[in-house]
């Protein structure tokens, strides 16, 4: 059985109330429960509290004989959707329409004050053919009185699991939203600091806050946070004196070293190494000190100090004067000063010394000082005790030679006596002045004079003369002179008859004859030699005389016994000359 109503145009169809037999093509129901039936269900709600939801949908019921939704692309369902009593509740929206089977529709209801309403579906237009159950969509909205929402409460300031640089750290806060109530604001509760440097403020801390509402729901919240100290510990050292009081950074005297560590926010925290304040007081090679501080900030780098000390002065050092002075302390050619080290008493190493001084500009009587030192390193000094250096380059003047004439000829046994010399000098002293070369013998001689100063500069002068011999006028007759064999009957007595003389004089005097030399020779060695008898022989004694009636010195031969020998007659006069020979073959 059915029923149909014509309406006007634009009029809404009524709200149908259905008995059973009657058979629904599909149910249009709510989700506020798990069950589509025909109890309506609640939606409880407070007032001033959050709108409650709940969605519409459709479900196939095949009453109508036809398997499946009834609506299609070309069918819709509309419906007007409206509460019982909107003082307490307000359904939105107030229509909607269904194109589909799959189509749901939400529903917004919003409470306005305390009681009960209902919220139910009505049919404004169906172009299905089909007929809805309408009563599965229908629910009671229950309005009570506002409900007491719990508090909201944040913690400001600071932030979970974050670091904070000591003294940097933000203030916390407990910020409070309570619908009820309202907002406000205190001061968070901190926990003690944890850490092994809780003493100083380091480490780990809690911030927690706690609130209770006017209707007595209650919340709380806590974060927890780091300090921390974000500056390594400084190092610094001090030293006194503050500057090497030597050379080349080298320290003279006592330094002290202190060492300075800062370390502000953590210094329960420091370690040091090294760091031990010093005070050097022995010498000692360039020796490294170091300090190195570690805190809850870090570590420093480490900070090195250098420190040499050398206050001993070096040996004296040895003085040299090149070349050596002479016996009397005096120099006749440059002279070199040099200073050498003998080593070093101290750890800083010779330097350097003195460099060496040349004299080379004669001095006075006095002579020069020249002095020199050797320091260390470390600028420590020794001198070395002065030496005197006495220069002497000039020689003394021209020595003067008396008695001989330069270029002069002097008969044998005539030459003036040995000379002496002079000479001066302006600065070291005459030394003396020595005569070499002197000679009476026959012959060309020069004679030089020597002056030495006391420096051991010299100058000569010398003077060239010859020493004429005796003239020798030769054996006379009967002797024959040149290459002639004079012969004679062996045992005869031969006459040596001849003369000597000087430039300007004949010498009558024996002592001018050195000797005669009678002397064997080979006969055969004397060749073609013409022979000449001597004619003329003597008796009497043989020594030498000068016959002042002839003139001559004469000379009385024994000749040897034994014919055939030959012989070589010589006469040597004192001036060293030998003369002749007269040659002679006995018979």
């Amino acid at each position: 059985m059915s029923f149909r109503r014509v309406l006007a145009a634009g009029a809404a169809l009524p709200l149908l109330t259905v008995t059973a037999p009657w058979a629904f093509a599909d149910d249009i129901s709510n989700d506020l429960d798990a069950t589509i039936d025909a109890v309506a269900e609640v939606m409880p709600l407070n007032v001033g509290g959050d709108a409650g939801t709940t969605t519409l949908a459709v479900t196939p019921r095949n009453g109508d004989g036809k398997n499946g939704c009834n609506l299609t692309a070309a069918t819709t369902l509309t419906l007007a959707i409206a509460s019982s009593d909107t003082s307490v509740a307000t359904v939105s929206p107030s229509s909607v329409t269904f194109t589909a089977c799959s189509d749901t529709k939400l529903l917004t209801v919003t409470p306005h004050a305390e009681g009960t309403a209902t919220v139910s579906a009505r049919q404004t237009a169906n172009t299905t053919g089909a007929t809805f159950d309408l009563t599965r969509a229908t629910f009671t909205v229950d309005a009570a009185p506002p409900a007491n929402t719990a508090p909201t409460l944040t913690i400001a300031g600071v932030t979970d699991g974050a670091s904070y640089t000591k003294g940097s750290v933000p203030a916390a806060t407990c910020e409070v939203a309570d619908a009820e109530d309202g907002p406000s604001s205190y001061a968070a509760t901190l926990s003690a600091v944890a850490s092994p440097y809780a003493a100083d403020g380091i480490g780990s801390r809690t911030a927690s806050c706690s609130y209770t509402d006017g209707g007595g729901l209650q919340a709380s919240s806590s974060v927890t946070y780091s300090i921390v100290d974000a500056t390594a510990p400084v190092v610094g050292y001090t030293l006194t004196p503050a500057a090497a009081d030597g050379d080349n950074g080298w320290y003279r005297n006592a330094v002290t070293l202190d060492w300075t560590v800062t370390e502000a926010d953590s210094p329960s925290s420091l370690v040091l190494t090294g760091c031990e304040d010093t005070t050097v007081t022995d010498d000692q090679a360039a020796t490294e000190y170091t300090c190195q501080a570690a805190s809850a900030g870090g570590s420093s780098d480490p900070v090195s100090v250098t420190l040499k000390k050398d206050g001993a002065a070096p040996d004296v050092p040895t003085v040299t004067a090149l070349p050596a002075p002479n016996a009397a302390g005096w120099n006749n050619t440059d002279v070199t000063v040099s200073f050498t080290d003998n080593g070093d008493n101290g750890p800083s190493g010779v330097a350097r010394c003195t460099d060496a001084v040349l004299v080379d500009t004669e001095t006075d009587t006095d002579g020069r000082s020249v002095s020199g030192t050797c320091s260390d390193a470390a600028g420590n000094t020794s001198s070395a005790a002065a030496t005197t250096v006495k220069l002497d380059k000039t020689a003394p003047s021209t020595p003067v030679l008396s008695t001989l004439t330069d270029g002069a000829s002097y008969d044998f046994g005539s030459v003036p006596a040995e000379p002496t010399c002079t000479a001066t000098d302006a600065l070291s002293g005459d030394a003396g002045c020595v005569v070499t070369g002197y000679s009476t013998a026959v012959g060309s001689h020069t004679v030089t004079a020597t002056a030495h100063d006391v420096a051991g500069n010299a100058s000569t002068a010398s003077v060239t003369y010859t020493v004429m011999p005796y003239r020798f006028s030769g054996f006379y007759s009967p002797v024959d002179m040149g290459n002639v064999l004079n012969t004679v009957k062996a045992g005869s007595t031969v006459p040596l008859k001849f003369e000597v003389f000087t430039s300007a004089a004949e010498l009558t005097s024996t002592s001018a004859i050195a000797q005669f030399s009678v002397r064997e020779v080979s006969c055969a060695s004397l060749g073609t030699a013409l022979s000449d008898a001597v004619e003329v022989t003597t008796t009497g004694g043989t020594a030498l005389r000068y016959d002042a009636t002839a003139g001559q010195f004469v000379q009385n031969w024994k000749t040897p016994a034994g014919a055939g020998r030959c012989y070589a007659v010589t006469v040597t006069t004192n001036d060293g000359q030998t003369r002749g020979p007269a040659l002679f073959k006995l018979k």
